[in-house]
């Protein structure tokens, strides 16, 4: 990089995903990218996504505001790419999420990095779902609270798609869910 280059943050997380196996845009990030925003601000922070812990490089975090997400989301049979394409505009860019995907990813991090308030209203903005892919990643997502969670404010948001995605969901989106969130709240998620 030459002193008057500027870096685009997408060439750079794919540069940063030859190094770190399974980087990807993720979560709110994703959502972000593929049009479902919600009270977005001027630098949102990029979250990224990857398969193994670790630290996103300094001369990274000093251009682009960033954290780094390195949760075992999904079950191993799950294909590792699954969910995960370029956006249609940068077909060379780096892996986004999809929408199914990153709704997931979002509801991962309620209660910790990621408000339930504004979830809700980003979960408001997935208006539409590829069931068939949603379906998938529901019967592989390793957390009881994600699964729940996304059947319960689908159900709240009366979306088109919650009646199917509890069928799809099978044992994970039964029952009842209580959690202690680390700021303190009691979630509780009904069957």
């Amino acid at each position: 990089m030459f002193p008057t280059d500027k870096l685009k943050s997408t060439t750079t997380v794919r540069l940063l995903a030859t190094q770190m196996p399974g980087l990807h845009v993720g979560g709110k990030t994703a959502l972000a990218w593929r049009g479902v925003r919600h009270n977005a601000g001027p630098r949102e922070r990029l979250v990224l996504w990857g398969e193994k812990a670790g630290r996103l490089p300094p001369w990274f975090t000093e251009r682009f505001p960033a954290r780094y997400v390195s949760r075992s989301l999904f079950t191993g049979t799950l294909p590792k790419d699954f969910g995960l394409q370029p956006l249609p505009e940068e077909p060379d860019g780096p892996l986004v999420s999809v929408p199914e995907r990153a709704l997931l990813e979002l509801l991962a991090e309620v209660g910790t990095e990621q408000s339930l308030e504004e979830a809700r209203n980003l979960v408001e903005g997935v208006r539409s779902v590829r069931l068939d892919v949603l379906g998938v990643l529901l019967q592989h997502c390793l957390r009881v609270k994600v699964v729940r969670l996304c059947l319960n404010l689908a159900d709240e948001l009366n979306l088109p798609w919650a009646t199917e995605a509890r069928s799809l969901a099978g044992p994970r989106g039964r029952g009842r869910w209580v959690g202690r969130m680390p700021d303190g709240t009691t979630l509780i998620l009904k069957p």
